[in-house]
C-alpha cells in the first residue's frame, strides 16, 4: 500500500485515544505508517510552539511518503503562514507526496496554491476519521485507498430535490476553497489564491447560519464568489438555532445568495466535518457536471494553477 507520515501542524491532539486508534487503523489497512516525533507535543492550545510545528512540516515534506496526513485540524496555521518553506513543499509534492487535511490545514493549503502553484488534498484527518470509534465510513475509506492507489478521479453526489436542474449545467476551472471562516482570515493576505473562474467548494463547523452568512458577505464584498464559475457548498455542521431566528436557518443563507449572485451555487457536496467525505484535489483544473440531482466532479490528472 502507501507510506503515511503523520504530523501536527496546528491544535494540540487532545483524544490520544482516537489518534492511536488511526494510526493502528492505518497500518492494519496495509499502510506504512511514521509518526512525526512531535505528533502529540503541547504547547498553550498548540501542537507544540511555532518552531516545533514548522520544523514538523519541513519533516512531513523531507519524508518522502506517499500521503502526509495531519492529527487533527483546529487552529494555529495562519500564524506561521510568514515562516513556511513553499518551494521545499512543492519540491516534496512534485516527488510524489499528498499532503492531505481539512479545516484549519485550509491555510496552508491555500498558501501552497498561491505561492507555489501546489496541488494538496482536501480530506480526512487522523482521529476525527480514522480514529472512530466503531468503524470508518466506507466512502471516505474507499477515496483515500483510490488517492493511495493513485486512482482517485472524480466524486459525485446527489443535490437536494429541489435543487434538481432541468437544464444540464457543465463547467472547468481551478478547484479550490475549503473551511469557510479559515478562507476569510486569509482576505486581503498574500496567501489567498486568486484563480480566476474556478470552482470554489466550502465548508465549516460550530458556525451559525448567521456566520456563515457574515463570512459569505466578506467573500461577496470582496469580489472573490462574482470570479468563480461555480460555488460549492458541503457540510455546515455542529451548530444550535435559537428561537429569535425567526425561521433564519442555513437554506435562508444559500437562497440569499443565490440572489447575489450570477454564478450558480451548489449544495450537498459530500464534505466537511463529518465521516462520509470525499478527497478533492485543491489547486488542480477540475469539470462539474450537473444533470437533474445528480452531480459530478472530476479532476483526472489536470496540473495546478496559482
Amino acid at each position: 500500500m502507501s507510506s503515511i507520515y503523520v504530523f501536527s501542524p496546528s491544535s494540540a491532539v487532545r483524544d490520544r485515544a482516537a489518534a492511536r486508534r488511526g494510526i493502528a487503523r492505518l497500518k492494519a489497512l496495509g499502510h506504512e505508517v511514521e509518526v512525526d516525533p512531535d505528533a502529540f507535543s503541547s504547547h498553550q492550545r498548540f501542537a507544540g510552539d511555532d518552531a516545533t510545528r514548522l520544523a514538523a512540516i519541513g519533516r512531513a515534506a523531507a519524508s518522502g511518503a506517499d500521503i502526509a496526513l495531519i492529527t487533527r485540524g483546529g487552529y494555529g496555521l495562519t500564524r506561521l503562514l510568514p515562516a513556511i518553506r513553499y518551494k521545499a513543499l512543492a519540491r516534496a509534492i512534485e516527488r510524489g507526496t499528498h499532503f492531505v487535511g481539512l479545516s484549519d490545514f485550509t491555510a496552508l493549503q491555500c498558501a501552497l496554491l498561491a505561492q507555489a502553484a501546489a496541488s494538496t488534498w482536501a480530506g480526512p484527518a487522523l482521529g476525527e476519521d480514522f480514529g472512530v470509534e466503531g468503524e470508518p465510513d466506507d466512502i471516505m475509506l474507499a477515496c483515500f485507498d483510490d488517492l493511495a492507489q493513485g486512482q482517485g478521479e472524480g466524486a459525485g453526489w446527489q443535490l437536494p430535490r429541489a435543487e434538481a436542474r432541468e437544464k444540464a449545467f457543465h463547467t472547468e476551472g481551478v478547484l479550490w476553497g475549503g473551511n469557510l471562516s479559515v478562507l476569510c482570515s486569509l482576505l486581503a493576505t498574500p496567501w489567498l489564491p486568486q484563480p480566476e473562474r474556478g470552482i470554489l467548494f466550502l465548508e465549516d463547523v460550530n458556525e451559525h447560519p448567521y456566520r456563515v452568512e457574515r463570512m459569505l458577505t466578506q467573500l461577496l464584498h470582496a469580489g472573490v464568489l462574482a470570479r468563480q464559475k461555480a460555488i460549492v457548498l458541503g457540510q455546515f455542521t455542529n451548530y444550535r438555532l435559537v428561537p429569535h431566528d425567526k425561521g433564519f436557518r442555513l437554506q435562508t443563507v444559500v437562497d440569499w445568495l443565490r440572489t447575489q449572485l450570477k454564478v450558480p451555487v451548489f449544495t450537498g457536496l459530500p464534505f466537511g466535518h463529518v465521516q462520509t467525505k470525499v478527497l478533492l484535489p485543491v489547486g488542480r483544473t477540475a469539470e462539474l457536471a450537473v444533470e437533474g440531482r445528480d452531480a459530478l466532479m472530476f479532476w483526472g490528472h489536470g496540473h495546478p494553477h496559482p
